[in-house]
This record gives C-alpha cells, structure tokens and sequence, in this order.
C-alpha cells in the first residue's frame, strides 16, 4: 500500500470581496522511502499543500491519505494524536525551544505522551549520532551553528519513525556548503528510517537531489526535473 495517496486535493479561502482559489485538483501518490521536490513562486500555495498534508490546515475538497488513514475524518484529539506519531516536520526556522538542550529538543514530541521511554531516549541518542551531535547532546540551541541547529530538527523529525516526513525551505537561511551537509542527512535518513519525504524549496540545487521533482504551478502539481523545474 502508498504510504500517501492525495486524490482532487482543493484549497480556496474566502474574503469579503471573492473566493481565492489556492490549490486545485491536487494528484499525487509517494511510497515509503521516497522522496520528492516541490518548487514553484513564492505564493503559488506550496506551503499551504505541506500544512495540508501536515494535517496542519483543512483542504477545501478532496482525500488525503496516509498509510491506509483518512485524517480529516478522525476527530480533533484523534488526529492531533496521528500527526504527532505519523508525520514529521522541518521547517526552515528550526523552531527548536532556547532553554532545552538538543537532547530534550530531539525529545520534544515525545513529551505528549508523558515522560519518554527509555527506548525512545535511546532513539534520540542515536539519531544525533546519525546527524554527527552526539558531543553537543548537553548543549542549547544558542550554542550552535544554524547548520547544527537543522540538524537537530532533522533528528526531532524522525524521532517517532514517521510514516511522512514534510520540509518547508529547509537550507533557507543556510551557506551552500552547509546546505550540502543538509542536504545529504535530509535525503539519507528518511530513506533507511522508509518515510516518505516532501522537500518544498526555492533552491533548484536542493530540488535537484531529490529522487522526484514537481513543480506546483496555477495550482497543479506537475511532474518536472532538471532544467524544467
């Protein structure tokens, strides 16, 4: 089964004066371990799909699911309580919390279920070993490079093994070279945990990386890569 299916996926918003349409007839189907690109202009509602299948924000129209679950069918408890477990973000602000060490930042989403197994503080442990932390376990954010912040997002990410990994400008605010460093970790580590992972990105260096590219453009998603994104 497709870890995601999005079938007729819509998105309008509703003003005073008129009916913006944002996204319209939204396709797309990912299996567990790949990973895709989406770019387009700023505006062009690539952000808004990613809070979507977030489960972040509401669709208009249409079905999402994934691995086998509807989200918006379930009540809001339930389905906090999915995307919490099932989905992982990254966004471009790493929104890591100054007063915890990237130790308890890693376990952040753990903290709502009550205190973390010792089975899910090992994990934690070892995916900042996997990002190349482990000395700075003890450290705060403060303490880091923007590069090693990510990197702590990136592990707080994949924390409860989630079945879709979403990233929003993830080497925005970021050099070239550290944005390879990122690069490497964000492509890699979703496919050996088997997440499916969106990458939305301005950078067609980063676009480029991913095993699938699409561009988001008068409100379609539309196969794309290369020099064609």
């Amino acid at each position: 089964m497709s870890r995601l299916n999005v079938n007729g996926l819509c998105k309008s918003f509703n003003s005073a004066a008129e009916t913006i349409s944002v996204l319209d007839n939204v396709n797309l189907t990912m299996e567990a371990g790949e990973n895709l690109s989406i770019v387009g202009p700023s505006g062009c509602g690539k952000s808004t799909l990613l809070y979507i299948l977030g489960t972040l924000d509401f669709p208009t129209a249409g079905r999402v699911e994934i691995d086998g679950v509807e989200p918006f069918g379930l009540s809001a408890s339930a389905v906090a309580k999915f995307r919490n477990e099932s989905i992982g973000f990254i966004f471009q602000d790493h929104h890591l919390l100054p007063q915890l060490t990237i130790s308890e930042n890693v376990l952040l989403p753990a903290l709502a279920s009550g205190v973390p197994s010792s089975e899910v503080v090992a994990r934690a442990e070892q995916l900042i070993a996997d990002v190349g932390l482990s000395e700075r376990v003890h450290h705060l954010p403060g303490q880091l490079s923007g590069g090693e912040r990510q990197r702590v997002a990136v592990a707080r990410g994949l924390l409860h093994r989630p079945k879709l990994l979403l990233a929003d400008e993830p080497t925005g605010n970021l050099d070239r070279a550290t944005t390879e460093t990122i690069a490497e970790l964000l492509f890699d580590l979703p496919r050996r945990e088997g997440a499916a992972l969106i990458v939305v990105t301005h950078s067609t260096w980063l676009a480029e990386q991913a095993g699938r590219q699409m561009r988001l453009e008068n409100r379609q998603l539309v196969e794309g890569q290369g020099a064609n994104l």
